[in-house]
């Protein structure tokens, strides 16, 4: 297949094609009648799915550095160009994002009832801006898609959300865009800076990468702007609170894409940019104390409100608040075993928790309500739906043998050198996430059926099962064979580790078995 693939010059097109399709698609859907616009959105979102199954393919896992590569000049006055790429950090971001394309339009089909092809259009626009933030090389762009994925998302859930849309989606957007503010600063700072010290004026990532030392001196505030831009993104607390409110309003498309990619951008900036622009402030030992505490409060506090929370879609919201402070544990604990794990948990997360919010969603279209009150002893009226349901519950606690397991454990060795008492802390978040996501499944599911409203509520239907069984497939495929996954961000996570690793201070325990920082054993 990759000869294949290298023959047609796969990787000479295969990410334009992947940014424009989606652009193509916007105005199809906008013309033609909304049948027709349905099955165009997900004639797209298919084509995007089996392209990305060719760069999976086409791919080299024991390249570290950037592969699929385009250096075109664009406003090259300003040092700005059209610079894309991807390496074993963002592939894996790439692929989460095509699979779950087709899910997302097919899982919308019967959910969205007024305003049809708007909404399919701004899905379209919101696949391209994911897909352009994880294939930038030029921080111009990077920062154009990162801000063009405000748009869609703030029309997503102010018109197709719940009742107290507006409010969600301004909070929202006030929250990202103060962050997006900082950020473009500190971009343009950078490229004055590192200009004026080399005569060369670029937004190229690799330019910018290479002089970062030029901009040693102004290390704390530039970590401090691009830190808040990304944690508000994460949601790293205390930057979380927008989030409950946005997973609670949002249409399931929206909740969907939240989860499964929006959040993984805040992640991905940390590891991409944030880092390794500033690596001795980022990766001080203030810095990381402070960052790795947040996380870890972040992962106990949002596990226990969790518990408390009567509705079904902000109790997951919260769940995500603490599954994504393990990514910024491992992204701090620095070894390539934890910063692998972050990956693999941004991966999972991603799955688990877009079933999760797929099947609130089926409930909602059913019974109107997310209240697990309403609910109790769907078991017995609707089986297949309990059991994907279960499954997935299974597979967000982190149940060895699916696809949660790999990334918490993975995270927890690998940062337990440098920051024990913390990943102490953080193990007692597992007992929590199991304690919330069992006594959810255990009321709505498995309680005594008290309510006559859930009688004709009905099983799945083959359109739901079709959107579900991909996930769950792999939830068990990722849980028992993650070798393929972590053979493809191996060479690059080595890579960054050896970039960043004269920048670490020393860890208090020795670290975990296996590769450390240098590919050393």
């Amino acid at each position: 297949m990759a000869a294949f693939l290298a023959g047609i010059g796969y990787d000479r097109w295969i990410l334009h094609v992947l940014l424009v399709l989606p652009l193509v698609g916007m105005p199809l859907v906008l013309l033609f009648p909304v049948k027709a616009a349905r099955w165009i959105a997900l004639t797209v979102a298919l084509l995007e799915f089996f392209l990305g199954i060719g760069l999976w393919w086409a791919f080299d896992p024991a390249n570290g550095g950037m592969q699929f590569v385009t250096d075109v000049p664009w406003l090259s006055g300003y040092g700005i160009g059209y610079r894309v790429g991807i390496d074993g950090i963002s592939v894996l971001m790439v692929l989460l994002s095509v699979v779950m394309m087709p899910l997302v339009v097919w899982g919308s089909w019967r959910s969205i009832d007024h305003k049809q092809r708007g909404f399919y259009a701004l899905l379209l626009a919101m696949k391209a801006g994911m897909l352009g933030v994880f294939v930038s090389l030029d921080l111009f762009l990077f920062y154009t898609f990162w801000e063009l994925l405000l748009i869609p998302m703030y029309f997503m859930i102010g018109i197709w959300g719940s009742s107290n849309r507006l409010y969600a989606a301004t909070k929202f957007v006030i929250y990202t865009f103060v962050g997006s503010l900082l950020m473009l600063v500190a971009i343009l700072w950078m490229v004055f800076q590192v200009g004026k010290a080399t005569g060369t004026y670029s937004f190229a990532y690799a330019h910018l990468l290479e002089h970062a030392g030029v901009m040693a001196p102004w290390g704390g505030w530039l970590f401090v702007a691009f830190a808040v831009a990304f944690a508000v993104k994460v949601p790293l607390f205390p930057f979380h609170t927008w989030l409950p409110d946005a997973h609670t309003e949002a249409p399931t498309a929206g909740s969907v894409d939240l989860a499964v990619i929006l959040l993984k951008m805040g992640t991905y900036g940390f590891l991409r940019f944030a880092i390794p622009f500033v690596p001795a402030f980022a990766l001080s030992k203030t810095t990381g104390l402070v960052m790795t505490t947040l996380a870890v409060v972040g992962i106990v506090y949002a596990a226990l409100v969790a518990m408390v929370q009567p509705d079904l879609k902000r109790l997951v919201a919260y769940s995500s608040v603490s599954h994504l402070g393990f990514v910024m544990l491992g992204i701090w604990g620095s070894t390539v075993e934890s910063v692998q794990g972050a990956m693999m948990v941004m991966v999972s997360h991603g799955i688990s928790t877009g079933a999760l919010f797929f099947i609130i969603g089926m409930l909602y279209e059913r019974r109107h309500t997310r209240m697990i009150s309403e609910f109790g002893g769907l078991a017995r009226v609707a089986p297949l739906m309990s059991l994907a349901f279960v499954i997935t519950a299974f597979s967000s606690i982190g149940l060895p043998g699916l696809n949660g397991f790999v990334g918490e454990f993975l995270v927890l060795i690998g940062s337990f050198g440098r920051y024990p008492v913390l990943v102490g802390v953080a193990t007692t978040a597992v007992v929590f996430s199991a304690a919330y996501m069992l006594w959810a499944t255990q009321r709505v599911f498995f309680n005594r059926f008290t309510n006559p409203a859930n009688e004709g509520i009905g099983d799945l239907n083959m359109r739901e099962i079709a959107v579900l069984t991909p996930l769950i497939a792999a939830m068990v495929w990722i849980g028992l064979y993650p070798g393929p996954l972590l053979r493809r961000t191996e060479s690059a996570v080595k890579r960054y580790v050896e970039m960043i690793e004269p920048s670490l201070p020393p860890a208090e325990l020795p670290g975990p078995v296996g590769i450390r920082p240098g590919g050393q054993r």
